[in-house]
């Protein structure tokens, strides 16, 4: 039997599946523009998510007819939404593929249903993937956009385990929309601050909490971007 504490986060859970963006707009950007104006004071400042993106690259697999079909119903099933077939841009003879060729599949998802669904990736998926730990914070490019990968379609609520025929992954950005051109720093805080702020897990966003202000953390980050790394690193 549940108890009282499971039937409250429920409740809150049930909340969110109807409220996510009206949290958004009523909750998070105002909190920003009033807690972090130097930041946040335009409104045209505030980082706010644009569309998702899901992504499935099938290789060679896509010239089977059926591999290629259960993929369409799987991502159709997942994002409420059907996929566009990719196609190579150019031969590439060494990998035997041909100009036009099929490879894979996308859906950019906006609006009400790119919010249904990160509400479904925050709280119904992330809890399905076995010793889940969060999701690191390196993954931010330098728009601020978050791109990270998932190995099986299974933790998904509408895949029935039955109906797999082969483990198949994909690769999720979350696009953060902000009108006001900014450094390479600022975008990817601002991403971060929104995605901590929508409860997305990302797991190591307490390291910068020995630092007493953004412009020592700026610091930082400018002494390090001249190291040769090719993806940013804390």
């Amino acid at each position: 039997m549940r108890n009282q504490n499971s039937l409250a986060e429920t409740a809150e859970i049930n909340s969110l599946l109807d409220n996510i963006k009206q949290e958004y707009e009523k909750g998070i950007k105002p909190v920003l523009q009033n807690n972090n104006s130097e930041l946040f004071g335009n409104i045209h400042k505030v980082p706010k998510l644009k569309k998702i993106q899901i992504n499935r690259g099938l290789g060679l697999s896509a010239q089977n007819t059926n591999i290629l079909k259960k993929s369409i119903e799987e991502f159709t099933k997942i994002t409420g939404q059907k996929p566009v077939i990719t196609k190579a841009k150019k031969a590439i003879a060494g990998f035997k593929i041909r100009d036009n060729m099929e490879l894979g599949l996308t859906v950019t998802l906006r609006g009400e249903k790119m919010y249904t669904f990160l509400t479904k990736l925050i709280f119904f998926t992330f809890p399905q993937i076995r010793d889940f730990r969060g999701l690191s914070m390196r993954s931010f490019d330098k728009a601020g956009n978050y791109t990270f990968a998932l190995k099986e379609q299974l933790i998904f609520p509408e895949i029935d385990y039955e109906d797999v025929d082969q483990i198949q992954g994909m690769t999720i950005t979350l696009v953060i929309d902000s009108t006001e051109k900014k450094t390479t720093f600022n975008n990817i805080l601002s991403g971060m601050i929104l995605l901590k702020f929508l409860r997305f897990p990302l797991n190591d966003s307490g390291y910068y909490d020995k630092y007493s202000s953004l412009q020592e953390v700026s610091q930082i980050w400018d002494r390090k971007k001249h190291l040769r790394r090719k993806r940013w690193s804390q």
